[in-house]
């Protein structure tokens, strides 16, 4: 009985343990969904005139990039590596295999979006700016994101 209790016991750990591992896949998919929402269905809209300039969803799409930079550092901890998400795109095996590169995108992400954050106050600046958070964002989908 005793035996079976660990087996069983072991059995819901191990369970616990995936579910909260696709748990942090699915937060980092979302993280990502939301990029490409407030980056192209805001503030690129924005800036080709498709949406009409607004400072207050600016700021609010700029803080959402600012806090997917400090969330980045977490979402992708080696126990997913290999998981393979619902969707189109999944983790590269770069992002373990090359962790110092990969740390070196986000930490550039977070210095754009930083920076846009103290330099966009109207809708000339969004122009300036929007395309570098753009190339940053999308520099690092060019190496660290897989099409599934």
């Amino acid at each position: 009985m005793k035996r079976m209790i660990v087996v069983v016991g072991a059995l819901l750990l191990g369970t616990g343990a995936v579910m909260a591992q696709q748990d942090v896949v699915k937060e980092a998919q979302n993280v990502m969904k939301a990029n490409g929402k407030n980056l192209g269905g805001v503030l690129s809209a924005m800036a080709k005139g498709d949406k009409p300039y607004d400072q207050a969803a600016v700021d609010a799409a700029l803080a959402q990039l600012d806090d997917t930079a400090k969330k980045l550092p977490t979402l992708f901890p080696e126990s997913t590596k290999g998981l393979k998400p619902e969707g189109d795109y999944s983790a590269s095996p770069k992002i373990w295999e090359d962790k110092a590169g990969f740390d070196a995108k986000i930490a550039s992400f977070a210095k754009v979006v930083t920076d846009a954050k103290a330099k966009i106050k109207d809708l000339d600046s969004l122009k300036a700016n929007v395309g570098g958070i753009g190339k940053e964002c999308g520099g690092c989908h060019e190496t660290f994101r897989l099409k599934i």
